[in-house]
């Protein structure tokens, strides 16, 4: 049994800006974000292109997600059609974080995603009044200055105000949960991964159990679940019964750091050539990213969806190194292995490839049969440094200038998007 009168008892807010990228559009346009009928799409020009927003009432008449594709938006000429506008987006999100300065001090404050924020309201009663007036005030505020609404989720930590903002919140604006409201508000909830922080492959393997709503999780045994899970077993235990002990602006979801990238292609690749090419960009990504932090990887995870056409599941494969490493061309050479070894002659539409396992790179092991890999290691943040200093695309590989390479597109982006004006109508 949990015995919650050991547990924190903060003031958390989580506050979410709704379809803020819709929203932000409607405004500039001059239109109302909730009745206005908004689709924001990678790209017009692809009908497979993935609609990064959608308006609340889109999504109300016509039951389109964030995620859907171009392709499944029905034919009607109320639905506006635009690209978007990441930069206006970005500078939009700067001043909302300057609102809720007025509010908390900066220490208080953490910056979850663009549209999305913690904010810890512990001592300001005296100014503001209670978690409740102070959502209040922020909601009007975001309405009266920006024209955007928002959600606001109020809880005694992080977890419990996030779970709060998605399964209450969004539906009524503003609402509360305390510990008490666990079982009866968090417990029902199925499938399993409508509850935040389980995704779908995670609810497969606890519905292998016999687990198949958050109740089921928080009545199961702890030691079994982490018998099967580890320590991640250890959080989803706890997250059921809406424990997260983590301080403000530190991850909800500890556990193991890593370093990832996933890409939606644009296309169909069928060629393994062109597959391997994306591969490429994707570990030189990665290995920079890891590098920038001077840690290494001692487990690499691999990823491939395959087209809707296709006839087979997607696979994930992951593999151990038998020497940490933060080199582009050997992290490169355990996904082709990984993919020679999995992928099946079908059209492939998504690779991800993320590094778990991390350490120090100074643990970088001499290798008497390679003398070389040393060169190999100091030439990699050689090329980081380049690239810091002339932008990402002033250093590429041969593949990159290829039709299958990504590379160049993705740097003329601001946040793996467009950057597009939108003219203000009227």
């Amino acid at each position: 049994m949990i015995d919650y009168t050991m547990m924190p008892k903060r003031q958390i807010l989580c506050v979410d800006m709704r379809s803020f990228y819709a929203s932000c559009t409607a405004v500039e346009k001059g239109q109302d974000p909730l009745t206005s009928r908004i689709a924001i799409v990678g790209d017009e020009n692809q009908k497979g292109s993935v609609i990064l927003a959608a308006s609340p009432r889109l999504k109300k008449e016509f039951g389109i997600r964030t995620g859907s594709r171009l392709h499944e938006l029905p034919s009607d000429r109320r639905i506006q059609l635009l690209e978007p506008n990441m930069a206006q987006y970005l500078r939009i999100s700067t001043e909302i974080t300057k609102l809720f300065h007025r509010y908390v001090p900066k220490e208080s404050i953490h910056i979850y995603s663009v549209d999305e924020s913690f904010l810890q309201v512990d001592g300001t009663s005296a100014l503001w009044g209670d978690a409740w007036e102070v959502a209040k005030h922020i909601a009007d505020d975001m309405m009266r200055e920006f024209g955007l609404p928002c959600a606001i989720g109020i809880g005694p930590n992080m977890l419990i105000a996030k779970l709060c903002l998605d399964i209450d919140a969004k539906r009524n604006g503003i609402a509360e949960w305390k510990y008490t409201d666990i079982e009866k508000k968090l417990w029902p909830i199925t499938p399993l991964s409508a509850m935040w922080g389980i995704g779908r492959r995670m609810e497969v393997r606890l519905n292998k159990m016999g687990i198949f709503s958050v109740g089921d999780l928080a009545n199961d045994s702890l030691e079994r679940l982490e018998k099967e899970f580890g320590i991640m077993g250890n959080q989803l235990y706890y997250h059921a019964h809406g424990v997260d002990l983590s301080e403000i602006g530190a991850p909800i979801m500890e556990g193991q750091i890593s370093f990832g990238r996933s890409q939606i292609l644009l296309r169909d690749y069928t060629a393994i050539g062109e597959i391997e090419s994306v591969v490429l960009e994707m570990c030189e990504e990665v290995a920079r990213r890891t590098r920038k932090h001077h840690l290494a990887a001692r487990t690499l995870h691999l990823g491939i969806g395959y087209s809707r056409l296709a006839t087979v599941s997607s696979f994930h494969r992951s593999r151990s190194l038998s020497e940490p490493t933060a080199i582009t061309m050997e992290l490169y050479r355990l996904c082709l292995a990984l993919l020679h070894e999995n992928l099946e002659p079908q059209p492939v539409r998504k690779i991800s490839i993320s590094l778990t396992n991390l350490v120090p790179d100074h643990s970088l092991q001499m290798d008497l049969f390679n003398p070389k890999r040393n060169l190999a290691h100091k030439l990699g943040y050689t090329m980081d440094a380049v690239r810091e200093r002339y932008g990402s695309a002033s250093l590429l590989r041969a593949v990159s200038y290829t039709e299958a390479g990504t590379s160049r597109r993705r740097a003329t982006l601001i946040g793996g998007h467009k950057s597009t004006k939108i003219k203000k109508e009227g």
